[in-house]
């Protein structure tokens, strides 16, 4: 879950197979012989077996209930003979409760049984999950949530191989019709990105395309190219806006802007903090110049490698581009490639990337909300025109007030480094930021070592690929995720389980207005807004009904009206995928602020808190099982995990960066300073006690936490955890909840800390885990788990701890 501007938390049932694999299920099983023969088969033996056949799922479902309670008898037999005292409260004994007691148990494997819980409640619940998950070779990672995703795919990828079905995908749709479309459009996509056979055929030839484009846009003076065409030409002549010098470079970073790449400044546009109902353009450092983040740029050997790596690609690609006998050389040259060029291009990545403001910085509002003004702007960057940009990528007649400038120093190093630069080098750097941004979408030789220096980088097999139906899945997603995320919630999300959803996170907002009551190190004026506040923050549950409407299938198709997709061009989709999202995006500046619209599609496993929308947002694929039940069941099962999330979102709304959000989402100082330095006396606490907790890279050197980074998630984890268990704790007391079975030696208060961690039970790559380190403003999985609990005073209770006072304190 993140807090950041980027965006940089009946319950659904278990997902059923819809393909049909009966007939392989059954032939695997019968042996074939002369008395199985159909044609001799009496009349009640081929009842039967059409019978089996068409209840095999009923079957296989009802083997799993019964082995998972014979599991929790043999269970339940042992922690009897373990304790003698019998449980006065009555055990929950039906399948859902045993199937949900099944994984919990299954994840607290008895090889842990002998660890203290106070002293690494980490290992303590999620030993056994560890011990029965690996990470697989074209994995970075494994998790929980993860995993939660994986069935998600699963259920589309079922869906997006099987042809349409009326009487399974328009249940709730207003319009068959346009349901039939969008269905097509998102299994269009997916073909088009199954098709190996022609992507490989088509090798690099549509990215060649892109990268001539390039050269089209950003001509060097030996290209002997015009530099614009004559509709250009003339929006230069009347604006009067441009030199010589600067056109084709402004031209050059629209273009990529335009197709989603980010190359020398990344522009974003949102609610303005300052004015949350009003829309702003803003302009920050690369989140990567290269090299995931600057710490890179200190190891030589890894420089050495990344030379190597750019040079083989670049060499490749250009020997593919050669002229033909009957083409102009000049037209086909499409940039140059030499040891000092690519020596070049990453000296000027890592100047970028040292100049680039550091992640906690980056994260902390007051730090990066520096307005300026356009002439302001143009000073800082005179290189690049923001007129002439504007003028291609937004709205016709848009002007700004103002723009935000994420860090004005990064802005000054980047105008030296436009300034000093070679225009070879400049071109060359563009052309490696597009391969890099559209790796993933060729397949030829030329970009094999790409894909294995990035390997290397996250800690996977070189050779390493993922399965080709989960890629594009995935893909299918990030273009076209409210179609998919249509179809996975009328198949995975009931409206009882959004009602719940709203249940526990009102109760969640209840118990935090009475922690604000108590809060004594506010001011009384300071408690007062922040209460309101509290009663002002929108929850968002589930799925959008508005911008579009999820379950109006002809809002979803006008959403998606733009986007032209075919079942033959899996490039060509990608880009008309960039340039719908890359539209959408500056067509809002002149515009007010869209409240309806989400920043993450309902599939995502995930949550967050918007501060300018004073907003919480709580995807459906979050909301299913280990983190979110059916209600029938006992509710700390998913007050612990669902309602530590929602918490945690909420905390968001009083943490080190939505502190300076007033009640209405204006970036504002509406803190007293005694209230500031109260709050700043006990966040240092939480800064001292996660920088103390470290990784090892692969070199075996010890790496610290980012305290000061990882704060924001840091509070609301401990904010969260708290308000979810006084919320469950007065659900209990109107409505006494059973326990489950083979668990039921645990007090009800200590089961709802046992399910509390279950998104976070995971274990990570070390590379990929340094990686996180450096940029990630989450601490680690298990550090949060740690971290959490030790400043649990309700924990340290329930477990009975040694020490009952919690690290660190806050809300």
């Amino acid at each position: 879950m993140s807090s950041n501007k980027d965006i940089h938390d009946e319950a659904a049932p278990l997902l059923v197979d819809r393909t049909s694999d009966h007939d392989h299920e059954a032939n695997g099983c019968t042996k074939p012989s002369s008395t199985t023969k159909k044609s001799s088969s009496p009349r009640y033996i081929q009842h039967l077996w059409r019978w089996l056949r068409n209840n095999v799922k009923i079957l296989a479902l009802t083997g799993l209930l019964l082995a998972g309670v014979l599991a929790l008898v043999i269970s339940i037999a042992l922690s009897r003979d373990q304790a003698p005292e019998q449980p006065t409260d009555p055990i929950c004994l039906t399948p859902a409760c045993v199937l949900a007691a099944a994984g919990i148990i299954e994840n607290m494997d008895p090889v842990y049984s002998h660890i203290d819980p106070c002293e690494d409640f980490s290992k303590f619940v999620c030993g056994g999950w560890e011990s029965k998950h690996e990470i697989r070779p074209d994995q970075e990672s494994v998790s929980s949530g993860s995993v939660m995703y994986e069935k998600s795919q699963e259920t589309l990828h079922r869906l997006l191989e099987a042809p349409y079905s009326e009487t399974q995908l328009s249940r709730v749709s207003s319009s068959a019709s346009a349901d039939r479309r969008i269905f097509d459009k998102i299994q269009s996509a997916y073909n088009a990105c199954m098709d190996e056979e022609t992507i490989k055929q088509r090798a690099s030839k549509p990215l060649l395309d892109v990268l001539r484009a390039i050269q089209e846009y950003y001509p060097l003076p030996s290209d002997h190219r015009k530099m614009d065409s004559s509709d250009d030409r003339n929006l230069h002549q009347q604006k009067g806006l441009l030199s010589y010098r600067d056109e084709p470079f402004t031209r050059v970073i629209a273009y990529l802007s335009s197709i989603g790449v980010d190359a020398f400044v990344t522009f974003n546009v949102n609610a303005d903090d300052k004015d949350p109902d009003s829309v702003v353009l803003s302009m920050n450092a690369l989140n990567r110049p290269g090299l995931p983040s600057k710490e890179y740029y200190q190891d030589q050997s890894l420089l050495r490698s990344y030379a190597e790596t750019i040079g083989l690609v670049l060499e490749a690609l250009l020997r593919e581009a050669q002229p033909s006998p009957q083409l102009d050389l000049d037209t086909s040259m499409i940039f140059e490639c030499s040891e000092e060029l690519v020596k070049a291009v990453i000296e000027l990545e890592k100047t970028l990337a040292v100049a680039s403001p550091d992640e906690a910085d980056a994260e902390d509002v007051t730090k990066y909300y520096n307005p300026r003004s356009l002439a302001e702007v143009d000073a800082l960057l005179p290189e690049l025109s923001m007129p002439y940009l504007l003028s291609l990528l937004a709205p016709s007649g848009f002007v700004p007030t103002k723009i935000i400038v994420g860090s004005p120093s990064y802005l000054e190093v980047l105008a030296q480094q436009l300034n000093g630069a070679s225009h070879e080098t400049l071109r060359a750097y563009l052309v490696w930021k597009t391969v890099q941004g559209y790796v993933d979408e060729v397949e030829d030789d030329a970009l094999i070592p790409l894909r294995k220096f990035n390997n290397i980088l996250r800690g996977k097999d070189p050779e390493a690929s993922e399965d080709r139906w989960r890629t594009c899945v995935k893909v299918v997603d990030r273009g076209l995720g409210w179609i998919l995320s249509k179809f996975f919630v009328e198949e995975a999300f009931s409206k009882e389980a959004k009602a719940f959803g709203d249940r526990i996170i009102h109760d969640i907002k209840q118990q935090f207005v009475e922690k604000l009551s108590v809060a004594g190190w506010m001011s009384k004026d300071v408690r007062n807004v922040a209460i309101e506040k509290v009663h002002r923050i929108t929850q968002k549950i589930g799925y959008p009904t508005r911008s579009p409407d999820l379950l109006d299938a002809t809002a979803v198709e006008n959403y998606y009206e733009a986007v032209h997709i075919t079942n033959g061009s899996y490039f060509g989709n990608a880009l008309a995928v960039a340039r719908f999202d890359s539209r959408r995006e500056w067509s809002k500046l002149g515009k007010r602020t869209n409240r309806d619209e989400w920043l993450m599609t309902a599939v995502t496993v995930n949550a967050y808190y918007n501060p300018p929308g004073n907003e919480i947002v709580f995807p459906a694929g979050i909301m299913q099982p280990p983190i979110f039940y059916d209600p029938s069941l006992p509710p700390y099962i998913s007050y612990g995990p669902f309602g530590s999330i929602s918490g945690h979102e909420l905390t968001h709304a009083f943490d080190s960066s939505g502190r300076h959000y007033d009640q209405v989402g204006n970036y504002t100082d509406w803190w007293d300073d005694q209230t500031v330095q109260a709050f700043n006396a006990k966040t240092d606490c939480f800064v001292e006690q996660y920088s103390n907790f470290t990784i090892l890279d692969p070199e075996g050197k010890a790496l610290h936490v980012n305290g000061k980074l990882t704060l924001g998630e840091n509070i609301a984890d401990a904010g969260g955890l708290s308000a979810a268990f006084h919320a469950w704790k007065e659900v209990e007391k109107k409505h006494p909840s059973q326990l489950l079975p083979g668990l039921q030696n645990f007090t009800k208060e200590q089961m709802f800390f046992i399910t509390y961690p279950s998104l976070f039970c995971g274990k990570t790559r070390q590379e990929r885990a340094v990686n996180l380190i450096y940029k990630d403003p989450h601490s680690p999985s298990w550090a949060r788990i740690l971290g959490t609990v030790a400043n649990s005073r309700e924990f340290r209770k329930a477990f009975d701890c040694p020490k009952k006072e919690p690290t660190c304190e806050l809300w």
